[in-house]
């Protein structure tokens, strides 16, 4: 008998967009595609060799997530992740875009392990969320590995 085991990485990203009043104006949550690069990312962490991930992307392309990605379609703005947890096969990521960061129609997001550049482990692409000069955004990605 040969044993069988599958593993899948998966993710839900919620976004969450605040006016300068503070008030909620938009809320979503998709889901997301861990790319090929993220995949050889979490095997390589096994080793403990690579950088852990910590930085966050928004953009505006629209071209459908792909396996193949290495970087957003149209990058806006990008930031230092605000929390890395890890709770069971959990990873969760929290990021947030103030004003004046990541402003426009953002249609895509992304995980990173550098300020620039970097390996991407998984992106998304979204309904638009027209993110004002004034506005606050924070995006919650969590990772599950089952």
């Amino acid at each position: 008998n040969m044993i069988e085991e599958t593993i899948k990485v998966t993710g839900d990203v919620q976004i969450k967009l605040v006016g300068p009043d503070g008030k909620v104006k938009q809320e979503q949550t998709i889901k997301n595609l861990v790319v090929t690069t993220g995949k050889q990312y979490i095997a390589s962490r096994m080793t403990g060799t690579t950088t852990a991930m910590s930085h966050m992307a928004v953009g505006s392309g629209v071209t459908a997530a792909a396996a193949g990605d290495t970087a957003l379609g149209t990058q806006l703005g990008r930031v230092a992740l605000t929390s890395a947890t890890t709770t069971g096969a959990v990873t969760t990521y929290v990021a947030s875009f103030p004003a004046g960061t990541g402003t426009g129609a953002v249609t895509e997001a992304g995980v990173f392990n550098a300020a620039s550049g970097g390996t991407m482990l998984c992106r998304t692409v979204f309904a638009v969320v027209n993110k004002g000069v004034d506005d606050g955004m924070t995006i919650t990605w969590a990772i599950t590995v089952s």
